[in-house]
């Protein structure tokens, strides 16, 4: 008998053997044979070493490319179904009757690779992969073009020279975490782009636990969307980004850890060159869009110019808990030729937050927890965000060695692209606040700076720096909500056009003397403060030549009383972090009142909707104008307030 026909004798005896399942590939395609096709009633027979007949079908042997062993197929196995099991060195598959047609499994060791041919729906249903069982030399590799799911059932899968898990069908593909059950993925040295890759799109869910170490790259990575729903997901070391997309990136649920990366925890490119715009739905969309929606995440960065969530496009969040602290320094980007830094949440895009608790920080040098280059527009959620930072800059762009700074003065010469300044929440575009409840603070630079104009009609925020605590490079309006500034350094809310207060409580304080002010428009470029309606307390003083439409007075403050316009019923109450003669607007009676209930804001300084009551009066005294260059009023005593940072 000739050696071929020998083989294939061993290939058919091992099948009926081991009940797996025996594929033949001709020109004309493959053909599936299992356990039940070959037996001792109806054997293989092979004539004269030219032809092989199994059952009704005859193949010509030298028309045959491949024979392969490739898993065994049960009906045992629920339908659309194929369970892989990783043991030690070794790994089975074993597949539904019903899929064991479109189905081609190949094993080496415990390394697995399947190619799916469906491109359709069988029975009405995508094909599911169960991962179970533990090899620390094994993987899965799975290749088709229609979608699946793979159902990690426990499975400690590590590949030493490779991904883990690398899945080149460009479709949707759902990662599926069962309940109650933990998974790990690890992976090793390669080419590989993440130690879980998919081509096509990601969606990971379930309520179960995943794990994933990224030895060689990324640790999760689609050249596709990503979203994520329910499951539990621990990135806890990776080579690069934590998670890394294209397209756009969807958190809807579930507890998500991301730590120990060597760059961005969350990564959104723009798959293509152009940016579809958001789509109903998502449906083929490709922006670079981040939307978070719900669920909790944290993440922290150490690396130098990482982000914690870095979106190509625009960057949405509605609803959900987000954790996110970077510590890596600036450094000098040679690509671009400018000094870069960290971001707790950046968008090249613009910013909407219209919900959630967001609680941001960025330590190294030229940090910034919220950084957005287009526009930032806040109407609800809960955020702080805090920079504690120095100013990095370098000399020129052949010294590129980074240097810190405490003091803008040392950097105001130089151009843009050799400094980074650490401000808290940092817009290039226009911002907008409506709502919501937003703490900023900068400890060597502006907390809140705009590029463009500020509006604030609704909300609560505050802010605090050795530097403007709020400032914006065009006219501010603040026409409603609450706005609390205290500098250390520099004016307390800093407008470079024309400043409108008109219906807004604003609460502006600093330590600093002459020339700087509580609120400051810019008089030299012909800009001017005007204070039109609301409610105004400020210290020491006002822009010089203010428009003050609305009557303003001085009062003298001490630190143990709590103030009203209102003598008794619900009002905003505040006390005042240091003793001194301040400016008041609102009304022509303030009263020194006892407070209780209210919401607290500004750091214990203010409380809205309080219950005041037993009110004494307190001596006003018209104020006319501001100080020429700012300045003016009685300095605090008692080395200056203790809260607000």
């Amino acid at each position: 008998m000739k050696r071929t026909s020998f083989s294939m004798i061993v290939l058919v005896l091992t099948i009926a053997a081991w009940g797996q399942t025996l594929k033949i590939t001709t020109s004309s395609g493959t053909t599936s044979y299992n356990a039940a096709d070959v037996t001792s009633s109806s054997p293989a027979t092979f004539s004269n070493g030219t032809s092989m007949t199994i059952g009704s079908d005859t193949y010509t042997l030298s028309n045959i490319t491949s024979m392969q062993i490739a898993s065994s197929s049960s009906s045992t196995v629920d339908a659309n179904t194929v369970n892989i099991i990783y043991n030690g060195s070794s790994a089975t598959v074993t597949m539904a009757d019903n899929v064991a047609s479109y189905v081609t499994a190949e094993v080496s060791g415990a390394h697995v690779s399947i190619t799916q041919s469906n491109t359709a729906a069988i029975d009405d249903d995508e094909i599911t992969y169960v991962l179970s069982g533990s090899t620390t030399d094994g993987s899965l590799t799975l290749a088709g073009s229609y979608k699946c799911t793979v159902s990690l059932e426990g499975v400690t899968l590590t590949n030493p020279n490779g991904a883990a898990i690398n899945i080149t069908n460009s479709k949707r593909i759902q990662i599926n975490a069962k309940k109650g059950t933990k998974s790990t993925l690890t992976d090793g040295s390669g080419s590989q782009k993440a130690c879980l890759y998919s081509k096509g799109q990601i969606q990971l869910q379930g309520n179960g636990t995943l794990n994933v170490v990224g030895n060689y790259k990324h640790g999760i990575k689609s050249a596709s969307y990503i979203t994520i729903k329910n499951l539990t997901l621990n990135i806890t070391s990776t080579v690069s980004d934590g998670i890394n997309c294209e397209e756009y990136f969807q958190m809807k649920s579930g507890t998500v850890t991301i730590s120990g990366v060597g760059d961005d925890g969350i990564q959104c490119d723009l798959g293509g060159t152009t940016s579809t715009g958001e789509t109903t739905d998502h449906e083929d969309e490709d922006t670079g869009n981040v939307y978070l929606e719900g669920g909790t995440l944290t993440i922290t960065t150490t690396a130098a110019t990482s982000k914690g969530i870095k979106a190509d496009g625009s960057m949405t969040v509605s609803d959900g808990t987000y954790t996110i602290s970077t510590t890596g320094s600036a450094a000098w980007d040679s690509d671009d030729s400018e000094v870069k830094a960290c971001a707790a949440m950046s968008a090249d895009g613009n910013m909407t937050i219209s919900g959630g608790i967001l609680t941001l920080t960025s330590s190294g040098s030229g940090g910034k927890a919220i950084s957005v280059n287009g526009t930032l527009t806040i109407s609800g959620g809960e955020t702080s965000a805090i920079t504690t930072g120095q100013i990095a800059y370098c000399s020129s762009t052949s010294n590129t060695t980074i240097r810190t700074a405490t003091s803008s003065s040392t950097t105001e010469n130089l151009a843009d692209a050799l400094k980074t300044s650490p401000k808290a929440i940092k817009a290039d575009g226009a911002m907008t606040i409506s709502g919501g409840t937003t703490c900023a603070k900068a400890s060597y630079h502006e907390a809140v700076e705009t590029k463009n104009t500020l509006d604030v009609t609704g909300g609560v925020i505050y802010a605090y720096s050795s530097d403007d605590a709020i400032n914006s490079a065009s006219t501010m309006t603040l026409s409603g909500g609450y706005v609390g500034a205290y500098s250390t350094g520099n004016d307390a809310i800093d407008s470079n056009g024309n400043l409108y207060i008109k219906g807004a409580t604003v609460f502006a304080y600093t330590t600093k003397s002459s020339p700087e002010v509580a609120i400051d428009a810019n008089t030299e470029g012909g800009y001017k403060l005007y204070v039109q309606s609301g409610t105004l307390y400020a210290y020491p003083s006002l822009e010089s030549g203010s428009s003050l439409t609305q009557s303003c007075y001085t009062a003298s403050l001490s630190t143990s009383n709590w103030y009203s316009f209102t003598q008794s019923g619900m009002a905003f109450a505040f006390k005042v972090p240091a003793a001194g003669t301040w400016i008041v607007s609102g009304g022509s009676s303030l009263y020194s009142v006892s407070k209780s209930n209210g919401t607290t804001i500004f750091d214990g300084y203010g409380a809205t909707g309080a219950t005041v009551s037993s009110g004494s009066s307190v001596s006003l005294t018209s104020y006319s104008g501001g100080a020429s260059g700012g300045g003016g009023g009685n300095q605090p005593g008692g080395g200056g307030p203790g809260g607000w940072h």
